[in-house]
């Protein structure tokens, strides 16, 4: 595939991605909720290795995850403040970006084969939740590793 690009409003901080998303999440955690102002957050999560900077060196600002106790770190531009993306202590693997962020947010499918809903127990009211996509009320793996059972909704869900 083609690399993919993407930064902050202010052109400081670039980046890109040179393989497809491995999923897509939707979170609904209240962290999420804050970090983007927002009802929920878009996140296309990749392997560690198929993301990169090009340009600029964000800013971090770390926080304890309520739910696991593990850092949650928030990759940001120093100039304008736009978040870029997360990594995570708990998934080292792997880094969630700020979908929004991509020269071309749509660049990726989001389907019922990649994608997932999460927390949905802190989700705003009034959130239409798409039909034959993972749902989980928390996040989709249990502190111990296991892979929590989803509810799919067979049509879209009003929360």
């Amino acid at each position: 595939m083609d690399p993919q690009t993407g930064g902050c409003l202010c052109g400081d901080c670039r980046y890109q991605v040179t393989a497809p998303p491995l999923r897509v999440t939707t979170c609904h955690c209240r962290y999420c909720q804050k970090t983007t102002g927002s009802a929920y957050m878009v996140e296309p999560i990749f392997d560690i290795g198929a993301f990169g900077m090009v340009s600029g060196a964000p800013k971090i600002w770390g926080q304890l995850s309520e739910g696991s106790g593990k850092h949650v770190w928030l990759h940001f531009c120093g100039a304008c403040g736009t978040r870029l993306y997360l990594s995570f202590e708990r998934f080292d693997q792997i880094i969630g970006v700020f979908a929004g962020t991509f020269d071309d947010p749509n660049w990726f499918e989001i389907s019922p084969d990649n994608a997932r809903h999460i927390f949905l127990s802190s989700a705003m009211r009034g959130t239409i939740i798409p039909a034959n996509i993972e749902t989980y009320a928390e996040h989709n793996t249990a502190l111990d590793g296991t892979r929590r059972a989803p509810v799919i909704f067979e049509a879209p869900r009003r929360l």
